[in-house]
């Protein structure tokens, strides 16, 4: 005879509790909590990659590099200082979360964006640019609490919806950031009929896009008054509530009473999320300072301006592929099926990139359009799927921590990118006439043994599935 489902049992004043009787009664989408979810996310990832179409520009203006070709090696190491910050202390934020809840997390990490964004552009010295971020990567520990918000807000049917707007709001914002940044920099150069090379941005050429991204952080952080807290303040929350979940599996209540390290489901997904994110960082940077380096070292002769508007025509359609496209995807082929698809079909996208430099006019217009919006695509499903992984791996109460160690994990990969990528980039401008992959195209074959490797990575022995995706 079968057993009768467990009853759910709510305890008063427990936010978690309250807001499991709001899933219950309220079966649909819960649009308001993900609005939240998306402006929350795009606040925090706004500043990662705003610097890069500027970089090269910030670099020399601040006078460490020797030469045009050292520009690259330094620029890395500053692009590297974020996520060496956020690789200290994501794990702390992680079981920060899971202890005093999802809130304080997420509000003193917008606040923390307000000051240290703002702050980085008012840096003069390349030891103030790298200590700002720095300290911005260590005191924003929004994207491991974040995670776990979006699919606690929500019932299990809309899990994947919830994950694929803080990876797509997170995308945009690597994206917008960039747009932003190649935009609004060195204002009193792009429009000197409005900015006046004695007002404030004139001393400060890099401060206007800091700023405007810190005056929206500032509304999102007031807005973050109405957010609902997700975390269960009582005992015996994993009996009450979480083992009525349909979400819920056995194996995941089994892997509440071990180490978050013993739990290889989450670890594998872990280390392949790493590497994915790892090139995603370094594809970043070096897409960035390919556009804008001067056409006889292999780039395009961009302005910041115009990488600036790529980026942004890209994070269009991540915006139009997460709204319309995503949830189908999921539905159809799941996040394994997708990631591998996504990554097989990065290769070649990457593979033409060197080649576009022979392309003028509209053909070079539509080839780099076209590839940036297809590779930005991409990117959000492989890295919505892995992050999909991670968090079916374990119940709510390690949820925090182990968004956490992925975030550490993830920092520690995204460190080592811009700065192995501005490395080799500057080594790469220094080798135009030799015959194996000359200038940029061994920039691009090595990303592309990354993707390689990632896609490897995704599938058996290596990645453990976790029992609702066998």
């Amino acid at each position: 005879m079968a057993e009768p489902p467990a009853t759910k049992v709510y305890h008063d004043g427990c936010p978690g509790c309250a807001m499991e009787q709001r899933k219950e009664e309220h079966k649909g989408i819960p649009y308001r909590e993900f609005l939240f979810v998306a402006i929350t996310t795009l606040a925090s990832s706004l500043p990662i990659s705003s610097l890069f179409p500027f970089l090269y520009f910030m670099i020399r203006d601040l006078h460490v590099a020797r030469t045009e070709e050292d520009i690259g090696f330094y620029a890395g190491f500053l692009g590297a200082s974020y996520m060496i910050g956020r690789g200290f202390a994501s794990i702390l934020w992680g079981m920060v979360a899971d202890r005093i809840g999802r809130k304080p997390v997420i509000i003193f990490s917008i606040f923390a964006v307000i000051v240290l964004n703002t702050l980085f552009g008012l840096s003069v010295k390349y030891w103030m640019a790298v200590t700002t971020r720095f300290l911005l990567g260590a005191l924003n520990g929004l994207l491991a609490p974040i995670k776990a918000y979006s699919i606690e807000v929500c019932r299990a049917e809309h899990q994947p919806l919830g994950l694929s707007i803080v990876s797509t709001a997170w995308g945009i914002g690597l994206v917008v950031g960039p747009a932003t940044g190649g935009y609004l920099a060195q204002p009193v150069k792009q429009y000197p009929h409005i900015f006046h090379e004695k007002s404030i941005f004139g001393r400060f050429p890099y401060l206007l896009p800091c700023l405007c991204i810190s005056l929206f952080a500032l509304l999102v952080l007031l807005s973050c008054i109405w957010l609902p807290e997700t975390l269960h303040k009582h005992k015996g929350l994993e009996v009450g509530v979480e083992t009525a979940e349909a979400s819920t599996t056995q194996e995941s209540a089994e892997s509440h009473q071990k180490s978050l390290f013993r739990n290889w489901p989450l670890m594998s997904s872990i280390v392949t999320y790493c590497v994915f994110s790892l090139h995603d960082t370094a594809y970043s940077e070096i897409f960035s300072l390919w556009t804008v380096s001067d056409r006889k070292y292999g780039g395009l002769s961009f302005s910041s301006k115009d990488v600036g508007q790529v980026l942004a025509v890209a994070g269009a359609s991540l915006l139009v592929y997460q709204l319309f496209i995503y949830g189908w995807v999921d539905k159809i082929l799941g996040p394994i099926h997708s990631t591998r698809i996504s990554a097989a079909l990065s290769v070649p996208i990457i593979a033409a990139y060197p080649f576009m430099t022979h392309l003028s006019g509209i053909r070079l217009g539509v080839a780099l359009y076209s590839a940036a919006m297809i590779k930005s695509v991409l990117a959000i499903t492989i890295i919505t799927g892995t992050s999909l992984l991670q968090n079916k791996a374990v119940p709510q109460g390690q949820r925090g921590a182990a968004n956490g160690i992925a975030t550490t994990a993830m920092s520690l990969f995204k460190a080592i990118a811009p700065a192995g990528a501005g490395v080799i980039f500057s080594w790469a401008q220094k080798r135009q006439h030799v015959a194996f992959f000359p200038g940029d195209q061994m920039v691009f074959l090595l990303l592309n043994l990354t993707e390689v490797i990632g896609l490897m990575l995704t599938f058996k022995p290596f990645l453990a599935v976790p029992q609702q995706y066998k």
